[in-house]
């Protein structure tokens, strides 16, 4: 592990990208540092971290990590805010916003606090955080887009908002249209400021800068006293990695398992990887597509039975909805490329020993199907039952909702093409039991 960038809505990967090739993680939680820092990493950067709603990330484990000998940066977010705290200690921080905090001429949270979207939707935020807020005026206001007196209303109704409704058409709206500040209007669009990212562009510069020349970096000379609840942290995180670890080796005992989940593990990786390069995400239908058909595969219809499936499989609701992120990235890598995929597929099913037999199947197939159809006149009539006999009898599952979605999946044009697959298959599955009859 070479150098860890935690990050959310302040940056996109690609914009992390541009400056470092990081392993990019999530915004950081209570024990990620610390269990980062475990691999010994080169540095760690902290930009956005969880407030509220889930444990944010303690200072005695970013401590611990730079006791190792690990440079930790900070900036722009949580960053700022733990790089200010614990500066003195040998954190760096970098940039306006960590300057302010550590100077104390800002001292609240709810100064960077955003309102995101979900991880799946790549920690869009929704709001507006006021230091941004305040580059933004500040920089309207050397532009004499608004006077002083202005100035200081903007920032009076912006900081008075709650973090989550603060943003630019809230905080003009409470402004009344008032006429003096049209030219600030019509400016903001493309004027306004990113103060966040500003800063957090300037880490990862600092870093980038600092790897290359190779600049030492003690370890602080501030011991990390082992209380118990640091004690207790440690073991939870060195627990939860003996845990997942026991239950890989767990598969390992099942070679075609092991072989076939590793397999489908590196797809998902490399459809992250190929969605980060071209900025694409899963949007909020794909993303319900696969939570609908992963339900109902898992016999997950009412939400309590979800949260207890949850529960039982370690998870929480963010690493559900990067579950279903991934799978919704996989669909779309594999569809996208359905029209090349089936000559690869053929390559496959003969290195697999499959293909004969299955090529076998298909000529008696064609064969007892034209048959069936010469002595019935023409297809079945009826297409519900045979999609039932399909599903029910053959698969053992549920007719899918969106049979459409489903014959896409597949490969198929749609539905008309899976009607066709399946009339097929009935028929030949039939033809010795001399139920060639019309389907009522």
């Amino acid at each position: 592990m070479s150098v860890v960038i935690f990050v959310g809505p302040t940056l996109t990967a690609d914009a992390v990208a541009q400056c470092l090739d990081p392993v990019i993680l999530p915004p950081v939680r209570q024990g990620d540092v610390y269990r980062v820092a475990r691999d010994r990493p080169r540095a760690i950067g902290i930009i956005d971290g969880f407030f509220e709603g889930v444990p944010s990330v303690w200072h005695k484990e970013i401590l611990w990590a730079m006791n190792q000998g690990i440079p930790v940066y900070g900036s722009a977010s949580m960053g700022a805010l733990r790089a200010a705290e614990l500066a003195d200690f040998g954190m760096i921080g970098v940039g306006r916003i960590f300057e302010d905090f550590y100077s104390r001429t800002l001292q609240d949270d709810d100064e960077v606090a955003v309102l995101h979207s979900p991880a799946e939707l790549g920690y869009l935020p929704l709001s507006e955080p006021m230091v941004s807020v305040r580059a933004t005026v500040e920089e309207a206001h050397n532009l004499g887009m608004l006077v002083a007196e202005r100035a200081a209303e903007v920032l009076r109704i912006a900081k008075g908002m709650n973090y989550r409704q603060r943003s630019w058409p809230n905080i003009i709206d409470a402004l009344n249209g008032l006429s003096d500040i049209q030219s600030f209007v019509d400016w903001l669009p493309n004027g306004k400021v990113d103060a966040k990212a500003r800063d957090a562009i300037e880490m990862l510069g600092r870093m980038a800068e600092d790897l290359a020349n190779d600049l030492p970096f003690p370890a602080t000379q501030q011991p990390t006293e082992e209380t118990l609840m640091w004690k207790g942290l440690r073991a939870r995180v060195d627990a939860d990695q003996k845990a997942d670890q026991a239950v890989i080796d767990e598969v390992r005992l099942n070679p075609d398992m092991y072989t076939r989940l590793r397999e489908r593990a590196a797809l998902t990786l490399l459809a992250r990887e190929e969605a980060d390069r071209r900025d694409e995400e899963p949007d909020r239908p794909a993303l319900m597509a696969q939570m609908d058909a992963h339900r109902q595969k898992a016999g997950l219809s009412r939400r309590a039975a979800l949260m207890a499936w949850l529960d039982e499989n370690d998870l929480s609701v963010e690493e559900y909805e990067a579950m279903l992120a991934d799978a919704a990235r996989v669909h779309g890598h594999i569809t996208s490329r359905a029209s090349v995929l089936e000559s690869s597929l053929l390559r496959e099913l003969r290195r697999d020993g499959s293909y004969a037999e299955l090529r076998d199947r298909a000529h008696r197939k064609a064969l007892r199907g034209a048959e069936s159809l010469t002595a019935r006149g023409g297809p079945a009539s009826g297409r519900l039952p045979m999609v039932m006999w399909y599903f029910e009898t053959q698969l053992d599952q549920p007719v899918p909702d969106d049979l459409e979605s489903y014959a896409v999946s597949l490969g198929l044009a749609g539905r008309e093409a899976f009607f066709d697959l399946i009339e097929a298959e009935y028929l030949f599955c039939h033809a010795d039991a001399g139920l060639n009859s019309t389907v009522d």
